[in-house]
Formats: structure tokens, sequence, C-alpha cells
């Protein structure tokens, strides 16, 4: 029998306190893991079918790969880069200037991070004391409402509903919420729904924040990957930039997978605030890989190509789902494609997505993730693994026929 460490009682209670550890809770992502293994060992002579995997199947550029091997030996590169080099803010401005016509202070308005995540981790320090509220989305990615908790504030959420364009109903938030919240994050193209904003509802979103007094955080890590007419931000809506900011990713739009580097662009004291913050959370990103990220940033044709595969991609997967009984459409960005779960299959019923997730990968091999925090849906990404449009349309045609012989009701 396992006894507690001395320190066992001195654990925050942000995360869980004298309890830390203890808990039998298996997160969903882990449950998937399991499941896949097991596939895996029970069925060696089953390819698994792997549309779980959220992260781009390519590697960085090879000029962007020859930019960071020059960069990583120059001297000059090799110490702390704080706060972030002034080569990149600069190509980050650029790049807003040139992709959506925004036009940005690269020294008072744009900070980079270490990867989105922590500026989510960092903004909720800036502005939640106890007591206060952060409006969140979901399904969506959970980092702020994390970190809101961990500060003693209170996440609100905001679901995502099919009948509303996966849109947040701002109108129905109670008054006494509305007066104690804070921040306003949201996530557009919003991963995992693919919904794509609209100009109107940001400018629903930038009137909220001025009647309510919130700031409002908004997650463009999929921004590249837009299908329908050019790439929308947040920033392009007049009067966005007075009531919050824009955190953009290397990653997905320029196969940067594992950089760790974004930035945060907006209201020049949010990005003072939150890199007052990172100040005293990091020490910076190699400028090695800044200066490389610079290089990419300057390239335009990077995300077109990385567009176009995720695209077709996409094309492909809607229709396969389509000929096994899902009621799927191409979604307006993201390479996710985000489909009501089935009810049943084989004589027996699904109590919500994540008994049909495991379902699928038990019988078949095929992986994809659950959400039911707003109706029950599953997630397929066109991440997975393919050489070439021929391997494409091989796993397109397997995952029909494997779909097929499980009789799925919906």
């Amino acid at each position: 029998m396992s006894v507690d460490p001395w320190f066992q009682t001195l654990f925050a209670d942000r995360i869980g306190g004298a309890s830390y550890g203890k808990s039998t809770d298996i997160y969903k992502f882990e449950k998937i893991k399991r499941a896949k293994r097991k596939a895996l060992a029970e069925h060696p002579e089953r390819q698994l079918l792997d549309f779980g995997i959220g992260e781009n199947d390519d590697m960085a550029p090879e000029n962007v790969r020859a930019a960071l091997a020059r960069e990583a030996n120059k001297v000059e590169n090799r110490g702390y880069a704080d706060n972030g080099i002034q080569a990149y803010k600069d190509a980050a401005a650029e790049f807003m200037k040139r992709q959506f016509g925004v036009t940005l202070d690269p020294v008072t308005e744009v900070c980079h991070c270490i990867g989105s995540k922590p500026a989510y981790a960092m903004l909720p320090a800036c502005f939640i004391n106890p007591g206060d509220v952060t409006l969140m989305t979901v399904p969506g990615y959970p980092v702020a409402g994390t970190w809101t908790k961990y500060l003693g504030g209170e996440v609100v959420r905001l679901p995502l509903k099919a009948e509303n364009g996966f849109f947040p109903d701002l109108d129905g938030i109670p008054a006494d919420v509305r007066k104690r919240a804070k921040l306003l994050v949201i996530n557009y193209p919003n991963s995992p729904t693919g919904a794509v904003a609209t100009t109107d509802f940001y400018k629903r979103v930038i009137d909220f924040a001025h009647k309510n007094q919130v700031v409002v955080v908004q997650d463009a890590a999929h921004i590249l990957l837009s299908y329908q007419g050019a790439p929308l931000s947040f920033l392009q809506v007049d009067g966005a930039k007075e009531v919050g900011v824009e955190v953009h990713s290397m990653s997905k739009g320029f196969n940067m997978i594992g950089w760790r580097l974004g930035f945060v662009a907006g209201h020049p004291k949010i990005v003072q605030a939150y890199a007052d913050v990172k100040d005293n959370s990091d020490s910076g990103q190699f400028m090695a890989i800044q200066q490389a990220a610079a290089a990419a940033l300057r390239d335009p044709s990077i995300p077109v190509a990385v567009k176009t595969k995720y695209e077709r991609r996409l094309r492909k997967l809607v229709a396969a789902l389509g000929q096994v009984g899902f009621d799927c459409a191409m979604p307006g960005g993201t390479y996710f494609l985000y489909t009501r779960s089935p009810k049943g299959a084989a004589g027996r019923s699904f109590a919500n997505a994540e008994e049909a997730s495991q379902y699928l990968i038990h019988e078949q091999s095929v992986c994809c993730v659950p959400w039911d925090d707003a109706g029950a849906f599953l997630r397929f990404s066109v991440t997975y693994i393919a050489a070439d449009e021929a391997e494409e349309d091989r796993l397109m045609a397997e995952t029909v026929s494997r779909l097929k012989g499980m009789s799925l009701t919906f």
C-alpha cells in the first residue's frame, strides 16, 4: 500500500489540495490513447485509422528549417529573448498588414508567446481577481478557464449550438454574470466546430464588450485554415483593438507544430500587461526560432499550401462519412470535421459521444474525439498521415468500408 509523502497536505487547493493525485477520473484524451493501444494490441493486422490527432502531419517548410539552422549558428542568438526580438514583432506586424489589412505598432501592439497556450494562461493573470468571471465558449480550448479558476475566478460556459450557427448567445448571459465578467474568450475559426466568424458577429462582440466593460481574447490559431472566403481577423473590425487582443499561432497555418511560437496583438495596454506577466513567467523563445518564424511569416505561399491540403482532405472526409449516414458538411475553417454522433450501432444505443467514440475504436480501430459539452458530437481530424492523394483516397475507402459494416444509427 502506498503511503502519502509528508508534503501531501501542502498541495494547493487549486490542484486538489490534500487529495491531489488520488482522483480516479480519466481525461478523455487519455481514454482515447488507452483505447488506441488496446485496439493495436488486439488487432495488429488492422491499421488504426486515426482521425483523433489534432496537429499538422507535415514538417515545417524547408526554407523555414534552413533559416533555423542558419540562425542557430549565430552567436548573437544565444541569449535570452525575454519579451521577443524586434525582428519577429516586425514580421508579425507585416503579416497582419498584408493578410488582413490591420495596422499594428510592432513595438507596443505585438508581443510573442511561447506558443499560444501560455498566452491563455497569462492573460487571466492580467485581469482576474477572486470572484471575477471569465466567459468561455464550449466546446473549446480550456486553458484560460483553468487559470481563471487557479486565480480564484469563476468560468461561465457559453455553449456553441448548431441552431445558433455555433456562436455564443451573448444576449442570454444573466445580468449578474455580465456585471462580474472581465474576460470573454472566443475562438474563430472555431475548434472543434469549424464555424467561422462574420463581421456582424464581431461587431456584436465589440458592442457587448463596451456595454459590459469586458476584455475580449480572440483565439486565432486556425485563422489561416479558412475556407469560406478570405480569413477574417477580429482586429479587422472597427473598434476591436479598443476592447481586446487576438492571439495568433505559428503552428496550424505554417506547419510549425512543436516550435512553440505565436504572438499576442491588439490594444497596447493589454499587450503591455501580458508582456509584464510574461516577463515574470518565462525568458522568451529561442531567438533562432523567432528568426525562422519571421521568415515563415514573410512567405505567403506557406499558409496557402497548408490550407489547400486540408481543404482537399476535408472534402474527401465529408463525402466518405456521408456515405455511411453521418449528416455533415464542409466546415468553414480548421482541420476538424465536427458532426453529430451516432445514437447507436448493431442493436445497441450510445449514451453519449464518448461511448460512441470508444465503440468505434474498439470495434473497427477508427479513432475520433468525442465532445459532449453542447450535444453529442464527434470530431474527426484530417491531420492523419498520408504520403499522397492516392493514400488519402485509400484511407477514405477503408473508412467507408469499416463504418458501413457497423450498422450505425443516427
